[in-house]
């Protein structure tokens, strides 16, 4: 399975790289919206696997690890408002986003080590956060399992 997540993540690089979304200028020219080839690509991400992750549902597809394929239906909660604000104050001010900085940082661009250390302190600071709150925290979508902290914590 892990060099299936392999191949796959070089592919979605690839994908990334080749539609230029690893390139700073291209992100801010579509937060400022001075350019919507963004917007355009991930509509068209989303026109094309919505419709076929319900097809596949409905056909109750069978994953890898041997579950029937079962998407997660959230409610918008106050906490995806906050997370949703900081990761737009951070993707403009960064002109990247987690992906795209690992792509930044394959094709050789020195701003992607920058921004992927910042995700690696970003996570850091959560989980200390989340440790000093001794809260629980959720698994995968957050909607099928809650495990104490330090069971997730020692699972990374």
């Amino acid at each position: 399975m892990n060099l299936v997540g392999l191949v796959f993540g070089a592919m979605f690089g690839f994908v990334l790289a080749a539609g230029q979304l690893h390139d700073y200028d291209t992100i801010h020219a579509t937060l400022r919206l001075e350019s919507f080839y963004v917007f355009g690509l991930m509509g068209l991400a989303i026109g094309i696997s919505a419709p076929l992750l319900w097809f596949l549902e409905k056909r109750q597809l069978a994953t890898p690890y041997g579950g029937v394929l079962s998407l997660a239906r959230s409610k918008i909660e106050r906490h995806h408002i906050y997370g949703g604000a900081l990761f737009g104050a951070g993707w403009s001010i960064a002109g990247t986003c987690p992906a795209p900085a690992l792509a930044m940082l394959a094709s050789g661009a020195s701003y992607g080590a920058i921004a992927v250390v910042g995700l690696f302190i970003g996570l850091l600071v959560r989980d200390q956060q989340l440790e000093r709150s001794n809260r629980l925290i959720t698994e995968g979508d957050g909607e099928r399992s809650t495990l104490p902290m330090t069971k997730t914590l020692g699972a990374r």
